[in-house]
């Protein structure tokens, strides 16, 4: 059965990016829905009337909430579980028909927007706005999402222009995601309006802290000297200074502070290698590493790197046995590497028969 739950004003029913399994019927009171307009990005709120029900999409999709729930004056509203409104939505029509018309509307917004975004420079095709989509998220630490659309795009567009930044993109999300959760976590490292690579705010580790909200932060939070070194040379390896990380992930592995970070440091020592075209160091690297640590949580990313030095090296038989030992392990279907892994097979596959 559902259950009653009051609210007093100026309180938050729920915050964007959090997981649950409630959905919401608004009784007495009032209730906005605050979130960002993805054409404007300003803040959109959205007033619930009574009667109305709201966290049905994320709930029954069990993704991250979307917006922020704020009580504008003290309110009751019916709580339910998934099973228990789907119970309730079967015993009333009116309810069923209700939400169709209400994810129509949505819908038709969403895809209004989207048509303004890409009428706004000829030059954004179906595949820049996909692209785009997926930065936004990234930007707004919704790394779920991110890693959605990123997925999405590399699924639609593997050969596309923005492929490889799409998969250094779903590669952060899929960190972001596990790391922090959404809505927490560094400022990401995205491009900036040119293209060229960079962190959005901040320049060092210690600035990595300083741009997450005091209120978003978690005990601990606070960076260890390994963690601030690590996270200092993935800054220089973003800005393309590969020699200059090297040295820094060298230096934290020679020091071995936190095994965490050393661990890390590893796997991006040979990723500098392989930017550096350093290949023959990079497979002698990343082949001590997999003998080392055969259970790296960098492993599957690991074998591609090697396929790929391999495939640089014109050794298409040795890169074609990594990439296929990637797809023979048990992953998910939309991770990157697999993406990356099969559209490298396909290509060294068409260019044998081409």
């Amino acid at each position: 059965m559902p259950k009653v739950a009051s609210y007093r004003a100026n309180s938050v029913i729920y915050f964007q990016g959090d997981v649950s399994d409630k959905v919401f019927i608004l009784q007495a009171g009032k209730v906005s829905l605050n979130y960002a307009d993805i054409e404007t990005g300003k803040e959109t709120r959205e007033i619930i009337q009574m009667g109305e029900f709201f966290g049905v999409k994320s709930a029954l999709g069990k993704y991250p909430r979307e917006e922020n729930a704020l009580v504008l004056s003290d309110t009751q509203v019916l709580v339910f579980t998934v099973p228990e409104f789907e119970v309730f939505a079967q015993a009333n029509t009116r309810i069923i028909m209700k939400m169709l018309k209400v994810f129509s509307n949505q819908l038709r917004r969403v895809h209004k927007q989207v048509e303004n975004l890409l009428e706004k420079s000829e030059a954004q095709s179906p595949e820049y706005g996909l692209f785009k989509a997926g930065e936004y998220y990234l930007k707004s630490r919704q790394y779920s999402q991110g890693k959605y659309v990123f997925s999405r795009y590399l699924t639609y567009y593997p050969a596309g222009k923005l492929a490889e930044q799409a998969s250094r993109y779903l590669e952060m999300a899929e960190a972001g995601s596990v790391k922090y959760g959404d809505g927490r976590g560094p400022a990401p490292l995205v491009a900036d309006a040119s293209g060229r690579s960079g962190r959005a705010k901040a320049e060092s580790a210690d600035e990595l802290v300083a741009s997450v909200p005091p209120a978003q932060r978690a005990p601990g939070d606070t960076l260890s000297g390994a963690a601030k070194d690590y996270y200092d040379a993935v800054s220089l390896f973003s800005s393309e200074r590969y020699k200059e990380a090297l040295a820094g992930f060298k230096r934290i592995v020679e020091v071995n502070e936190d095994p965490e970070y050393t661990m890390k440091a590893l796997y991006d020592m040979g990723r500098c290698l392989y930017m550096l075209q350093q290949y023959d160091l990079t497979i002698k690297h990343f082949t001590q590493l997999v003998q080392t640590y055969p259970k790296h949580p960098d492993l599957i990313d690991t074998l591609y790197w090697l396929g790929q030095s391999y495939e640089r090296k014109g050794d298409a038989t040795r890169a074609k046995g990594f990439y296929k030992k990637i797809l023979s392990m048990e992953s998910d279907e939309d991770a990157s590497t697999r993406i990356k892994a099969t559209r490298s097979l396909r290509q060294l596959e068409e260019g044998k028969h081409g």
